[in-house]
């Protein structure tokens, strides 16, 4: 799987394609951003775009500015509000 690092206010996060899609099969990708926190727990938020040059998941996060995972991070929804990512608590 693909990942790219970012670090956000100064805490590194990772960045990946879901592995849930939907009907708009390559139109469409889910990218869920990880990172631990201070106690080890996983801390996830997930935003969705659409890319616009590589239709190929892998490809298309690669193609991705720094600063187009900065502007998704902070489009982004935490996991407890996510279904994609089982509304974690």
């Amino acid at each position: 799987m693909m990942e790219r690092s970012i670090t956000i206010d100064g805490q590194p996060w990772t960045a990946s394609i879901s592995g849930k899609t939907t009907v708009y099969d390559r139109d469409e990708f889910s990218l869920v951003f990880e990172r631990r926190d201070q106690h080890g727990k996983l801390v996830r938020r997930i935003s969705r775009f659409s890319p616009t040059g590589a239709r190929n998941r892998a490809r298309a996060l690669q193609e991705l500015t720094e600063l187009d995972l900065r502007t998704l991070f902070a489009q982004s929804q935490t996991d407890a509000t996510s279904p994609e990512l089982g509304y974690a608590r």
